[in-house]
């Protein structure tokens, strides 16, 4: 069985971790797979938005626990000092340095790599029923997948800390009030208002959308004025693309833009 399930349709490729048995708990062949994925899509220019989701009753449970028990996954004896633990290629470096927009459907619990691979999304939006469980100090470790970089962004320092420090799980509503989800939807519509998203966002110029990624992305990391100096760079271009030159007659012959990438 695959433990990634990949589908392309209207340029929204869709992600879903497949191990519905195991709350979609992370295997190493889960986790090359995603990377492949996400690798594979960014390069598509057909696809111009991707999800992450989670088939079953939930999102992602963190690191399969009984494949740790039995040595078969991150953490157990070796596997740290193995050629085949390459942080280069791990789903949240890959998902982060992503241009394409990464939408998570949040459809059930999300804890620990689960929790991280949710919040490197660049939008959450959660089923009624989903929870965030920041678990990692109550197994013995620290948020290892991003969490400790994108938790004092999203909610800011004092609150990261209450709840990585004491490994609290949040429900929807509550992820909602700290900004860690965009909306929460009935259960058996979050799929739908995901998509209905993903679709609204890859109806626009997808170099300008990328663009745009881009240098938020990078602005986290630099000064206003550094940043304003980017933006200028990644302008100059987009203004002699076929999209541009698109959203401007759309606009002016008051139509709805057809955009191609180019």
């Amino acid at each position: 069985m695959d433990e990634v399930l990949f589908s392309v349709e209207e340029g929204v490729a869709t992600l879903t971790l497949n191990r519905p048995d195991r709350l979609n708990a992370i295997s190493m062949p889960m986790l090359e797979r995603l990377s492949e994925l996400l690798v594979q899509c960014d390069r598509d220019p057909q696809v111009r938005v991707i999800v992450l989701t989670g088939a079953g009753r939930g999102f992602c449970s963190g690191l399969d626990l009984k494949d740790l028990a039995a040595g078969k996954n991150i953490g157990s004896e070796g596997s740290l000092g193995s050629a085949r633990f390459d942080l280069r290629s791990a789903p949240p470096i890959v998902l982060h340095g992503v241009d394409k927009p990464t939408l998570c459907a949040l459809n059930g619990a999300a804890a620990g790599y689960g929790m991280d691979l949710a919040l490197g999304c660049d939008v959450r939006i959660a089923a009624s029923s989903a929870k965030l469980a920041a678990s990692f100090t109550k197994r013995g470790v620290l948020p290892e997948s991003g969490g400790t970089w994108l938790l004092p962004r999203l909610v800011g320092w004092s609150r990261a800390c209450e709840i990585a420090f004491t490994g609290r799980t949040l429900g929807a509503n509550e992820c909602l009030a700290l900004g860690l989800v965009s909306r929460v939807v009935a259960d058996d519509r979050v799929h739908e208002e995901t998509h209905a998203l993903a679709r609204e966002i890859a109806a626009n110029a997808p170099l300008a959308v990328q663009a745009t990624k881009r240098m938020m992305r990078l602005g986290l990391e630099e000064s206003f004025e550094a940043n304003v100096h980017h933006v200028f760079l990644q302008l100059l271009p987009l203004f002699r693309s076929k999209d541009f030159s698109e959203g401007l007659r759309a606009y002016l012959e008051r139509r709805t833009p057809k955009f191609e990438g180019q």
